[in-house]
C-alpha cells in the first residue's frame, strides 16, 4: 500500500510537470517609471503604482513580476516614452506630464486648455470616461503606447507663488515674469494675461526665483510645500487656471504579448490604482493649500468671477496658438472643450435629481 500510494505521487508530479498552469509556464517583468518620488505620503502617482503592483502580482500569481521606479531613476520622461515605445524591453511602462505626452501624441496638447474644469469630480470624470478613452486610442498607432490612465498631478490644479505682490486679480499679474515648463501652451496662457513667460525646466526653478530672473511660478500646492517654494516666494494665490496631469501609459508590443487572462487583469488593476490616486490626489492638495497658507506670506483662493476674466483673456489666445501655431484641428479642440462642459453639467444635474429634489 505504501508503494502504490508512492508510485501515485510521483504520477501525480510528474503530470503537474508535464502541464504546468499559466502561471508557472511564463513569467513577464513590468517596470514602470515615473518622476515622482518614492514616497507613500507626498504624491498620488507612487502609492497609486504600488497599489497596482500589488494587485497584479497577487492576482496573477506573480507571473508578471512588476517594479516601479519612481525618481527619474530610469531616465527623464522623454528617455523613458522612447524606451516603451520601442516595444518594451528594458521599460514596459512610464508615466509623462502634459509636454512629455504631447511629444508622442499631439492631441494631447488639447488637455492643456486654461481654465479646463471647475472642479475635481469633472475633471475625473471626464479623464475616466469612456469618451476619453476613444480619444486616446491614438497612442497605439501613433507611439506604440496603449494608455492606461490620468493621475492628477499634484492635485491637478495649481497655484501661484510669487515675490512681488499678492495677486488677487488678472490686473496683479502684469509685469510679473513668470516660470513656465518648457511648453508653448504655458507661454500662450500667460503672455495673453499680461505677464512674461519665461520657460525654465524644473531643475532651475529655485535659481531663478532666488537670482530674480523669475518673480514667480505656478504649480499644484502639493509641489510648491514639498519643495519649500516659500522659501524663495512670499505670496501664493490659487487659480486653478491650468490643471497638470500626467499620463500613464504601457507597450503596446509588451501588452499583446500577455495572455488574455493578463490583459484584463493589468487594465482593470490600473483602473482601480487611478481611483485610489484620485482620491490621494485630492486630499494632498487640499491639506498642501492649507499649509500653504501657514508658511507663505499671504495667501489668497481666487474667487469664481475673477477666474473667469482671467479664461475670457487667457482661452481665445491658446485657441490661437494651439489651432494656428501647433496646428491641432479646430475640430478636434472644440470637441474636447464641449465634452468637458457636458460632463460639468451632467454632473450638476445628476446631482440635485438624486439628492435635491
Amino acid at each position: 500500500m505504501i508503494m502504490t500510494a508512492g508510485i501515485a505521487l510521483a504520477s501525480s508530479a510528474m503530470v503537474g510537470l508535464a502541464t504546468p498552469s499559466v502561471a508557472e509556464a511564463q513569467e513577464y517583468e513590468m517596470a514602470i517609471a515615473t518622476l515622482a518620488p518614492e514616497n507613500l505620503t507626498n504624491n498620488e502617482i507612487y502609492p497609486g503604482l504600488v497599489h497596482f503592483r500589488d494587485l497584479v502580482e497577487s492576482r496573477t500569481e506573480g507571473a508578471i513580476d512588476v517594479q516601479v521606479f519612481g525618481n527619474s531613476q530610469l531616465g527623464s520622461e522623454v528617455e523613458t516614452g522612447q524606451q516603451v515605445q520601442a516595444g518594451g524591453r528594458s521599460i514596459q511602462s512610464t508615466v509623462m506630464s502634459s509636454g512629455a505626452m504631447s511629444s508622442f501624441y499631439g492631441k494631447y496638447q488639447v488637455v492643456t486648455a486654461p481654465f479646463l474644469f471647475e472642479n475635481w469630480r469633472q475633471a475625473w470624470t471626464f479623464f475616466d470616461s469612456a469618451w476619453f478613452a476613444d480619444f486616446m486610442e491614438g497612442t497605439v498607432q501613433k507611439a506604440n503606447m496603449r494608455y492606461l490612465g490620468t493621475f492628477d498631478d499634484g492635485g491637478g490644479f495649481v497655484a501661484f507663488t510669487n515675490n512681488k505682490r499678492l495677486i488677487k486679480t488678472v490686473e496683479d499679474l502684469k509685469g510679473l515674469n513668470i516660470r513656465v515648463e518648457e511648453n508653448p501652451a504655458h507661454v500662450a496662457i500667460m503672455n495673453a494675461m499680461g505677464a512674461s513667460a519665461t520657460p525654465l525646466p524644473w531643475g532651475e526653478v529655485q535659481t531663478a526665483l532666488e537670482t530674480g530672473l523669475a518673480d514667480g511660478q505656478f504649480n499644484a500646492p502639493v509641489v510648491n510645500t514639498a519643495y519649500n517654494l516659500d522659501d524663495v516666494t512670499d505670496y501664493t494665490t490659487l487659480t486653478g487656471h491650468v490643471y497638470n496631469t500626467q499620463t500613464w501609459v504601457v507597450s503596446e508590443r509588451w501588452y499583446q504579448s500577455l495572455p488574455e487572462e493578463y490583459q484584463k487583469i493589468v487594465t482593470h488593476s490600473a483602473r482601480e490604482a487611478i481611483q485610489l490616486a484620485h482620491g490621494a490626489a485630492g486630499m494632498l492638495a487640499s491639506a498642501s493649500w492649507q499649509q500653504s497658507c501657514e508658511i507663505f506670506k499671504k495667501c489668497y483662493r481666487m474667487p469664481a468671477d475673477e477666474r473667469q476674466k482671467m479664461k475670457e483673456m487667457a482661452r481665445p489666445a491658446w485657441k490661437d496658438w494651439i489651432i494656428n501655431d501647433f496646428g491641432l484641428k479646430r475640430e478636434v479642440v472644440e470637441g474636447l472643450l464641449q465634452k468637458v462642459e457636458e460632463v460639468g453639467k451632467n454632473l450638476k444635474a445628476q446631482d440635485y435629481q438624486t439628492y435635491g429634489q
